[in-house]
């Protein structure tokens, strides 16, 4: 395989088939990609599918058009919009970022990975991808589609995550200095469209000529995982308390940790054991019902407790919140969830119980 060659192939279907997305400048286009956007998308791409992201870019865009629009806005503007996405750190650190940008680089993005690195929130591949995207740089790009294609491409068995050093060997290799946005761009979309986790299109592949693992008959293997350990599970109590008028109690979750930043219900401590701790005193109804949701590194059980509080009840912790300012779609979804499977309830039966 000659790396020139494999690349042009690339490029040449790239330039026929390249996915059309908000935040990307097509191939053959006379506009240069916008740094701004290069960024933002690679931050809300990151663990999420494009077709989850595309409606929040858009929305995130027509708000904050750019990299100063959104240093200037509120943080509880920017978490509530993130809502539903996933990853709530991204979000802390997209308003970290944003400021850093404006604040100590002009309301630029610097244009190498190096300086690109020292942004909050920018790893190793988002540097990458926009010195690459956005700058032109020669900056290999790997995200899981373009590890795919390389284990695949240089039928490298080895398992992930060991194997991460050898395929980025690779991808440095093909990786052009003529074009090499698009390069990444062309590999994620063939990742994406054909080279896909299971049943890769082979047939119609630009690369297939070059794939070693397709012509030792294992493409569809590739890349091998080593086995994942289990996820344990924790437990917890969530708790919906309303008034009278409608006001629902609500508190905003501590920067550091687990949806730090977001507005949510109070909740017990999550653990193996949590301690059932209300957040009033009021009348508290189980109804036996139980909110589940899976984060990254575990699974999460809440049991659901609800309330009809005093018009002058007193919260431990958080604050009664208006109906009319009140946005189920400003919470993370854990809570979303809590919310839906509780608000329909009446809240009767028995009370107080752990």
């Amino acid at each position: 395989m000659r790396e020139e060659d494999t690349g042009a192939k690339l490029l040449a279907w790239y330039d026929a088939n390249a996915r059309v997305l908000p935040w990307r400048v097509p191939p053959g286009s006379s506009e240069s990609a916008d740094p701004y956007r290069v960024w933002l998308s690679e931050i809300m791409l990151q663990q999420t599918t494009v077709a989850a992201v595309k409606a929040y870019f858009e929305r995130f865009i027509a708000l904050w058009p750019t990299v100063r629009d959104l240093a200037a806005a509120e943080d509880a503007q920017v978490m509530g919009e993130w809502a539903g996405l996933g990853y709530y750190a991204r979000a802390r650190n997209l308003l970290k970022c944003a400021r850093v940008v404006v604040a100590e680089h002009g309301g630029q993005f610097p244009d190498t990975e190096e300086a690109l690195l020292t942004l909050p929130g920018i790893g190793p591949y988002t540097a990458a991808a926009i010195a690459s995207i956005a700058f032109d740089r020669p900056a290999p790009v790997m995200d899981g589609n373009i590890e795919r294609v390389m284990a695949r491409l240089f039928c490298v068995e080895e398992p992930l995550p060991a194997s991460k050093p050898v395929l980025m060997e690779h991808a440095t290799l093909l990786t052009p200095s003529h074009r090499p946005g698009d390069h990444a761009q062309a590999l994620m979309d063939l990742g994406a469209t054909i080279c896909t986790p299971k049943s890769p299109a082979c047939g119609i592949c630009p690369l297939m000529a070059d794939c070693a693992a397709r012509k030792a008959g294992i493409a569809a293997d590739l890349p091998r995982k080593s086995p994942k350990k289990p996820k344990p599970t924790r437990l917890g109590y969530v708790y919906l308390a309303r008034r009278a008028d409608g006001a629902w109690l609500l508190e905003t979750r501590p920067d550091k940790g687990l949806l730090g930043g977001m507005l949510a219900f109070p909740t017990s401590d999550w653990s193996d054991t949590p301690k059932y701790a209300p957040p009033l005193d009021a009348p508290w109804h189980d109804p036996d019902i139980e909110v589940r949701h899976t984060f990254t590194h575990f699974h999460l059980r809440l049991a659901l407790r609800l309330a009809d509080a005093p018009m002058d009840a007193t919260p431990e912790s958080g604050t009664f919140v208006p109906n009319a300012q009140f946005s189920p779609s400003a919470l993370p979804t854990v809570f979303r969830k809590a919310f839906d499977l509780g608000r329909g309830l009446s809240i009767d039966g028995d009370h107080g119980k752990g």
